[in-house]
């Protein structure tokens, strides 16, 4: 069976104009700017649009992201220890070395996203729809995909703690080369792709979901 991957349309900004002191406006749009180490720390920019944007070194801590959007951009070591953007919009948009804690991202939706490298603590994407997303060398500690529909989503050579995949649909969700340490929602794992080492690992879970008993 043939695994389909991720499709990433590149993420080309070109004559891009810097703002050194940038004042975000809840529902505004920016379009076509560079932030170098802007801080929207604690401000309230619910449904805020970026197109084209490039940020480095960005804060995001307890800002208020509800129904934002982020369209082609490129997203350089994000801080945010407390991230809330739900129902957010990502697309085709490049995150290198984030550095997430609470990461409340539930009933968003992303669209040929990349996430290289990073931390993030806990990530809660319940109820989402992702499809073309690719993560590698990032270490999670909790990723929630409860009741999330997910297409061509790649995690690979990452650590992710706990995954919870209840009531989740997904379809060519790869997982090889990933260390898992936990997973629940075990009846949800048609269309995930794992290698035989992590077969060995969650055969037990397995095993204890459908009753078996292995003498």
């Amino acid at each position: 069976m043939k695994v389909r991957p991720p499709r990433l349309a590149p993420v080309r900004l070109d004559g891009l104009r810097d703002d050194a002191s940038p004042d975000f406006r809840a529902g505004e749009r920016y379009d076509g700017v560079r932030y170098s180490r802007a801080a929207a720390d604690g401000l309230e920019l619910g449904g805020i649009v970026f197109a084209e944007c490039a940020f480095s070194g960005v804060s995001f801590n307890e800002t208020q992201l509800r129904g934002a959007s982020f369209r082609d951009c490129r997203v350089d070591e994000a801080y945010a220890p407390v991230l809330t953007a739900a129902r957010s919009t990502l697309h085709d948009v490049e995150f290198s070395n984030p550095r997430w804690g609470s990461a409340e991202l539930y009933g968003s939706g992303w669209q040929s996203v990349r996430i290289d490298g990073g931390k993030l603590d806990y990530v809660n994407l319940r109820g989402s729809r992702l499809a073309d997303v690719l993560v590698s060398d990032c270490i999670i500690n909790e990723l929630d995909l409860g009741s999330a529909t997910a297409a061509r989503v790649a995690l690979r050579n990452c650590t992710i703690g706990s995954l919870d995949l209840s009531g989740a649909t997904l379809q060519d969700f790869d997982l090889r080369g990933t260390d898992l340490r936990s997973i629940s929602g075990l009846g949800n794992l048609a269309g995930v792709v794992i290698d035989d080492y992590q077969l060995g690992l969650i055969a037990p879970l397995l095993a204890a979901h459908l009753g078996l008993v292995v003498a």
